[in-house]
């Protein structure tokens, strides 16, 4: 197998130097060059404030944002209904339309500034695992007509006659297919975007650990990396995500950093093609597979909640298994790049967006649904330090809830476990 990630093998070469020195002013800086980081500063930029350095402690989309499945598609990992129960209606629907406000972003961040990302536009396809469940296939309907009704989301119900059409394979019944969603290689994605905030002013740099945020006197702060550069800013911007070390413990302490894990394939011959959509693809299990054809031949498998991060053969094992419950023709396709990564999630389920102190802002937990997401929350802070509207009251509700460290690491795969187990049973289970 390829050691590196399939997206960081097809990415191409584009680098940002480090930090160095006495790194000068900025009125932004902000930790991380992730999605969240860099829609902060882009969002930033494009509200008219362009003196802001992005500082990335690897190398961009190193973390969550160049590693995941590159479904680009409405909502959080929070489900819908429970943003109702939690929020009210009217600001539960403002949440949701502005995660899809952020696909429409992203979508004209791509075409606007010709990112080339192998964006590929044919929705999300949501399929029925439980096949002889006319419970489940009851319940894809019911979200379908619940999302029209109170969020004024189409979705599309398809039947298991199609969705065999699609997928050579008589694994699924019905299915949703989300037509505003679209998917792209994330890594070029991000790269394209960091490109983006240097040729329009800003500053990129990575290979620069931030190890220290000290406050000044007159105001703002002195940031220092591990390799001794330093840089002043008025104000600092947080998201580092699953990848945040013990910088600010008020926010390692309010995330979990689960590990999720994808691989890819050979390019598939035309005859062991199983995908006939252009959708990405994913079930409706807990622990769900996630998957798509890749531009060039191969399928993308993505799945496993797990707190373990686990060897690249390990992974390729794993997840080959599972590819082959769904598309058993494969068995003699061999794995050519498997990886794994963290993702940073909250109780709450929901994106950890706010201020720990005047001037010093964070964005966290996205929850393994993050492209849209960390646009929304690289819209709300640029928004609030560009001075226009406040963040959203109703973030209050998705506080720093503590996850209590390793205990709450251990609940965690307790939890999800047992979520995995409920659905083996309501496999085996009729009606």
């Amino acid at each position: 197998m390829h050691p590196q990630t399939y997206y960081a093998a097809t990415a191409p070469c584009l680098s940002f130097a480090p930090l160095a020195g006495t790194g000068g002013n900025v009125e932004v800086a902000v930790l991380g060059g992730g999605f969240a980081g860099l829609a902060t500063a882009r969002g930033l930029q494009e509200r008219g404030i362009t003196s802001v350095a992005v500082l990335e402690a690897q190398s961009i989309g190193h973390g969550a944002s160049g590693r995941n499945g590159g479904f680009v598609f409405g909502g959080y990992s929070r489900d819908a209904a429970d943003l109702v129960s939690d929020l009210g209606l009217q600001p539960a629907r403002e949440f949701y339309a502005r995660s899809r406000d952020a696909v429409a972003l992203i979508r004209s961040r791509v075409a606007a500034h010709v990112i080339d990302c192998d964006k590929v536009e044919g929705g999300a396809l949501l399929l029925n695992w439980f096949k002889h469940s006319t419970r489940a296939e009851r319940r894809l309907r019911e979200q379908a007509r619940w999302l029209a009704e109170h969020f004024g989301v189409a979705w599309d119900e398809i039947s298991a006659a199609q969705v065999r059409r699609w997928l050579d394979t008589d694994r699924y019944g019905g299915a949703l297919l989300e037509r505003d969603a679209f998917h792209f290689h994330p890594l070029k994605y991000a790269l394209g975007l960091a490109g983006v905030i240097e040729q329009a002013g800003g500053r990129v740099h990575e290979h620069s650990p931030v190890t220290a945020i000290d406050s000044r006197d007159a105001g703002g702060f002195v940031l220092r990396t591990a390799q001794g550069a330093s840089i002043r800013a008025a104000q600092v911007v947080v998201a580092g995500g699953g990848y945040l070390d013990a910088l600010l413990p008020a926010l390692t302490g309010a995330r979990l950093p689960i590990a999720t894990y994808v691989i890819a394939t050979e390019p598939l011959p035309e005859r062991l093609r199983p995908i006939q959509t252009p959708a990405a693809l994913y079930d409706n299990r807990f622990a769900f597979d996630y998957y798509r054809a890749l531009t060039d031949h191969r399928l993308l498998w993505g799945g496993r909640i797990s707190i373990q991060q686990r060897e690249p053969a390990r992974i390729a094992e794993l997840l080959k298994a599972d590819m082959l419950k769904v598309f058993p023709q494969l068995a003699a396709v061999r794995i050519e790049h498997a990886w794994g990564g963290l993702m940073s999630y909250a109780r709450h389920k929901m994106p950890q967006v706010g201020r720990l102190a005047p001037g010093l802002w964070f964005a966290q937990a996205f929850g393994g649904h993050g492209v849209a997401p960390t646009t929304v929350a690289g819209e709300w802070l640029a928004e609030a330090i560009a001075g226009r509207i406040d963040l959203p009251a109703a973030l209050q509700r998705y506080g720093l809830t503590p996850v209590f460290g390793q205990a709450g690491l251990l609940a965690a795969q307790a939890s999800y476990s047992w979520a995995e187990l409920r659905d083996a049973l309501r496999e085996r289970l009729p009606g």
